[in-house]
């Protein structure tokens, strides 16, 4: 099997993790690397304009530890909602570094973006009247756009697929085409275009596609504009780039991206482009190491019981057939097994219900009780959706960088539990 973090660093990792820094309270720990998300964080910016701003998706990986990392590589952040707001701002990033998406934002979170000067995208045409009404009586300095829904279809995973003949995102531009140029030429202040086409599932040509139709719009207004003042300078292309979490998944990069967008969209580099990845930043640079409790073996199964699961990774266990992630075995002292004979097994989690199942006809070295499962590519969208089922204590979470940084949250206690559900 081919992995996608070198065995050697994981065993290094992991050992020292095993030695130091693994308490007896500990069942299963997050790892995050890095240097892998600075070298993600690096050809992003190469491959794109200067000029480009990169707004990192919070709901990706909402860890405070990480957005304050990410705020030293001089990215921005999008945020879906004010509590990510109020994350990204607590962790030092100034309001001209956020973007502030949300398909439900209230007069009270409209009013506070827009006080800030917070670069703001507007999901519907009803949106649209709420700021107007706000925007000069606050005297804004905020950037805003509109969320276009550009129709150019679902791809393989509906539920995270925006981008059909129906959304409940944006305004689709087939229906309102019309409609949207004339915001366009009513509001001064609306400057930018958004989309956003889905964030796995969806194929490189569909987010170009996506991308060329909001262009081609922009580039109509703008040749209907008056004088030689660009009605719209701003292009938020989104993120969507889908990430390899099969062997025989094709791997994609965002040279390839930006160049597949220039060759569609020539006069891009016209406009300032706002880029909201998410899963593409985190994805491969986070894993996860819990402890083997049992291997029950029956007549023709072997289940291996585990200290992670649906809490950790709802869409693998309620969406087995769209999700899933590399898994790989280590013994009580972190090394990693490499033995060539392979066992099939069913691989458990520790909630109380029977979905609770992180894989079937899963080949490993065979594995015992003390060992340690190793799940990777966990960076995006796995410790940011935790259940609260069964008030399971959120792991323990360490960053390394070539050989371990330190704790970047310490496991959640019991205290922390009771007073959440108080």
């Amino acid at each position: 099997m081919t992995l996608t973090h070198d065995p050697n660093q994981l065993e290094k990792v992991l050992t020292q993790a095993l030695t130091s820094l693994w308490g007896t309270e500990d069942t299963s720990i997050v790892f995050y690397d890095l240097a892998a998300l600075k070298t993600r964080i690096n050809e992003l910016k190469t491959a794109f304009p200067d000029t480009a701003h990169h707004a990192i998706a919070v709901k990706a990986n909402p860890l405070v530890g990480i957005l304050s990392y990410l705020k030293t590589l001089d990215v921005g952040v999008e945020a879906a909602t004010l509590p990510e707001l109020y994350l990204a701002q607590q962790c030092g990033y100034s309001e001209k570094k956020l973007v502030f998406d949300s398909p439900a934002k209230t007069v009270e979170e409209l009013t506070y973006a827009l006080k800030a000067g917070i670069h703001l995208n507007i999901d519907n045409l009803i949106e649209i009247s709420r700021v107007a009404q706000l925007y000069e009586r606050i005297k804004s300095s905020s950037t805003c756009g509109i969320r276009i829904n550009p129709q150019v279809g679902t791809g393989k995973i509906k539920i995270t697929s925006v981008a059909g003949e129906y959304s409940k995102f944006g305004v689709p531009i087939k229906q309102f085409r019309s409609e949207l140029i004339k915001v366009f030429e009513d509001h001064q202040w609306l400057r930018a275009v958004h989309l956003h086409v889905g964030s796995q599932g969806c194929g490189m040509e569909m987010l170009v596609e996506g991308v060329k139709t909001i262009y081609d719009f922009a580039q109509e207004v703008n040749r209907h504009s008056s004088g030689n003042s660009r009605k719209i300078s701003i292009l938020d292309i989104g993120g969507g780039l889908p990430v390899s979490y099969r062997d025989s998944d094709p791997e994609w990069s965002f040279e390839k991206y930006y160049n597949r967008l220039v060759k569609l969209c020539p006069q891009l580099s016209e406009y300032q482009l706002i880029t909201e990845f998410g899963r593409f930043i985190h994805a491969h640079n986070g894993w996860v190491a819990s402890r083997v409790e049992y291997v029950k073996k029956e007549k023709d199964i072997e289940t291996i019981i585990t200290h992670i699961g649906a809490d950790m990774f709802t869409r693998m266990c309620y969406f087995p057939d769209d999700w899933t992630h590399r898994i790989t075995v280590a013994d009580r002292f972190g090394r990693i097994k490499t033995d060539t004979a392979k066992r099939r097994y069913t691989i458990a989690g520790p909630l109380c219900f029977s979905g609770d199942i992180l894989g079937k006809g899963i080949f490993l070295p065979q594995v015992q009780e003390g060992d340690y499962l190793i799940l990777l590519d966990t960076g995006a969208y796995t410790l940011g959706m935790w259940s609260r089922h069964n008030s399971r204590q959120i792991p323990k979470v360490i960053g390394y960088h070539g050989k371990i940084a330190g704790i970047i949250k310490e496991k959640e206690t019991l205290e922390e539990i009771y007073k959440f559900w108080s």
